[in-house]
């Protein structure tokens, strides 16, 4: 069976598709066959006008036919697209979909952060390890928190604070002040006092910030609140030149890792995590374990 997905995030769009095969243990199992990137910055527009303006629409437009193609080539089975902050704050995001779908068939379901941080959680499954977990989610223009006691999720919030979603101080202190308050009263009843919390990150950047960890070992995807801060303040004493140029980070990850890095380690201090795993699944991955359970089957990663 082959499966696809299309991820349209505010600061990139992801596209995959997957063939589905059991392992010698019986297990369905995933194998990549295509996987594409594209840095379409949907958020520059949205967050500075509220909608996506032409330029950007056109191509828009054409990467979905490029995309709608090669699911028709490959004989996909299935497939889900799902767009999320940039899209769903857009004046004429239905608008833009609607004309996708119409031309080429393509069919995109705009999701609010509930359902996008539920998605997620099926890929999550698998890397979510007992006690006190938190898990931070930070996309462009939202970032998705969720606790779990023991395996199951207590609570979930979206945030309207992002990598390309740039907010000033004030603004930004008002959004942490709102996550310590939510995290707070969400967390009391199920974390007791000076227990261990464990964050878990998904994300472009906490990927590319799990890579550049210095202390990191092959079959370990865990790293620490001492290294991301580490990390966060050593990217800082390059210029953004010198970021694309030294680092070869790609120009749509060197301006936003920063920020991005600054969200991840502030919601950690908030909970008192001092450690966090970093899986390096993300809401692409999410659909296709949905596409795979809808079916009746469990995949494994």
């Amino acid at each position: 069976m082959r499966l696809g997905s299309i991820d349209i995030g505010s600061n990139a769009i992801r596209f995959q598709v997957v063939t589905t095969h059991e392992d010698k243990a019986g297990k369905t199992v995933f194998k990549k066959i295509e996987y594409m990137r594209f840095p379409l910055r949907l958020g520059t527009d949205v967050f500075k006008t509220g909608k996506i303006l032409r330029p950007t629409e056109e191509k828009f437009v054409k990467l979905m036919r490029v995309f709608s193609t090669l699911f028709d080539l490959t004989d996909v089975d299935d497939y889900i697209a799902c767009a999320t902050s940039a899209m769903r704050e857009s004046r004429n995001g239905k608008e833009i979909v609607d004309r996708v779908y119409y031309k080429d068939g393509l069919k995109i379901d705009i999701i609010d952060g509930k359902v996008e941080a539920e998605m997620i959680s099926y890929a999550l499954d698998p890397h979510i390890p007992m006690g006190n977990v938190l898990h931070i989610d930070v996309g462009g223009g939202s970032t998705e928190l969720n606790l779990y006691k023991h395996n199951t999720k207590v609570a979930s919030k979206s945030f309207k604070m992002g990598s390309v979603r740039q907010l000033d101080k004030e603004d930004a202190a008002a959004v942490f002040n709102n996550i310590e308050e939510w995290y707070k009263k969400e967390s009391a009843p199920y974390f007791l006092p000076n227990e261990e919390v464990i964050s878990l990150g998904t994300g472009g950047n906490i990927n590319k910030l799990f890579n550049l960890s210095k202390h990191k070992k092959s079959d370990d995807r865990t790293t620490t609140l001492e290294e991301l801060l580490k990390l966060k303040d050593w990217l800082s004493e390059f210029t953004l030149e010198e970021r694309i140029k030294k680092l070869r980070l790609n120009d749509d990850r060197a301006d936003v890792i920063i920020p991005a890095s600054k969200i991840y380690t502030n919601v950690m201090k908030i909970a008192g995590s001092e450690k966090i795993i970093v899986p390096g699944v993300g809401l692409k991955d999410g659909i296709l374990h949905y596409l795979m359970n809808k079916r009746g089957y469990k995949a494994m990663d």
